[in-house]
């Protein structure tokens, strides 16, 4: 791949041109050359696009594609384009699949169905068998296998004798273990946040110590264990309260939000879109400020889009009997630039990648390019022609937001809009 980038912002604070304005030689998928106004003598294919501007390529640590099993909902094929087209050059995929993902064929699957592609796909392993909370799943054969973590998407690990066992054993091959932050038992029925919208709407709550029981746990569970925890998407106040603590103590824990938390609050269920109902729920506007702070100070290491496409006969019932989730890849980068500055923005997606074991890729001289194209100032609404998934469940359908993304240049190939 041979191409010439004009007059491209570069947004990296890796790169000793970092806030400049250049142009960017790519020969062989290596950037040979940076500097203004860079000659063409060969006639290389140009990528000049209005107010463009460059950054490392993002990441995104949970995405949901369906395939194998869910290919109504989502296929690797189109989910990759839609990565692509939404600025993720890597994301971490899901394995909330028929069958889940929780053997070292299944992971292989995954990954060869996602070969030669721009996006880099990251298979997620169930941590227990069937994703049924029973048995552990073959944890070192997946990773061998190339699993960069073990979790069972949005189910909690009920038993926390077998959260303790997986941290253990885990911690013998550097594993990443994720544990989902709801006690069942005290959660119960609640399809929304338990809060004054809750009893209005006549909708069974499901109440922020649900979450916060389950972080504190887990939490002295790793205090005993050692080894490595994620907790995925938390939703509340209280549970940065408590993850800023555990670090204090060098625990060796991190944590995720989705973007969707960081945006809505439980208000918006007053029309009974299902389109909102996700999980966690959307809680307070207090819980919301509590996690943007913690986004802003790094007690929360990363955001995520929780992708979760889902078909219309999932959504388009009463609300109670909806299922969780959101599609979120293609509101990413304009909701985020919405709340944070630019350049914390781009830091966010392209944070996360050391946690999972992804190496960072500078815009440097020498460099393989791995790279997200946008321009920070376009502003819209977002809409239905904005989606590239095949299914349409999208939490952001109506929102104003921030930023236009171009495409992606990653493993020697460019997808452009």
């Amino acid at each position: 791949m041979n191409i010439l980038i004009k007059s491209a912002t570069i947004l990296d604070s890796k790169s000793d041109f970092h806030n400049t304005t250049q142009d960017i030689l790519v020969e062989g998928g290596l950037i040979t050359q940076i500097g203004k106004q860079l000659k063409n003598p060969k006639k290389y294919k140009e990528i000049a696009l209005e107010n463009l501007h460059i950054s490392q390529g993002w990441f995104d640590s949970s995405v949901s594609f369906g395939e194998p099993g869910f290919e109504e909902r989502e296929t690797i094929a189109n989910g990759i384009k839609t990565a692509a087209l939404s600025g993720f050059t890597a994301v971490a995929i899901n394995p909330n699949t028929n069958p889940v993902i929780d053997s070292s064929s299944d992971v292989s699957f995954i990954i060869s169905k996602a070969q030669n592609n721009a996006v880099t796909v990251l298979p997620i392993g169930a941590l227990t068998q069937g994703g049924k909370g029973v048995d552990l799943a073959e944890l070192y054969d997946m990773k061998n296998a190339g699993a960069i973590a073990f979790y069972d998407y949005k189910k909690p690990i009920t038993n926390p004798n077998l959260l303790k066992i997986a941290l253990q054993y885990a911690s013998n091959f550097g594993a990443l273990v994720c544990s989902f932050p709801q006690e069942n038992k005290i959660s119960g029925l609640g399809v929304m946040n338990e809060n004054i919208t809750s009893t209005s709407l006549g909708l069974k709550g499901n109440p922020a110590l649900a979450e916060e029981l389950q972080v504190a746990r887990d939490l002295f569970l790793l205090e005993y264990t050692g080894g490595k925890l994620h907790i995925p998407t938390i939703s509340t106040a209280k549970s940065v309260e408590l993850i800023k603590a555990a670090k204090a103590k060098k625990l060796d824990v991190s944590c995720s939000v989705a973007i969707h938390n960081l945006y809505f609050t439980d208000e918006y269920l007053t029309d009974f879109n299902t389109n909102f109902k996700v999980k966690p729920p959307l809680r307070t506007q207090a819980d919301i400020d509590a996690l943007i702070e913690g986004v802003k100070d790094g007690t929360i290491d990363m955001v995520t889009s929780d992708h979760n496409p889902l078909d219309i006969e999932l959504k388009k019932v009463e609300f109670d009997h909806a299922a969780y989730g959101s599609i979120g890849l293609e509101s990413a980068f304009g909701a985020l630039h919405q709340k944070f500055t630019l350049k914390k923005t781009i830091d966010i997606l392209t944070k996360g990648k050391s946690r999972f074991g992804l190496e960072q890729t500078p815009i440097t001289i020498g460099a393989k390019i791995n790279a997200t194209l946008f321009n920070p100032n376009s502003k819209y609404t977002f809409s239905k022609k904005h989606i590239h998934s095949k299914s349409h469940n999208a939490i952001f359908d109506g929102a104003s937001l921030k930023g236009e993304v171009y495409g992606i240049i990653s493993n020697n190939i460019t997808v452009l809009k």
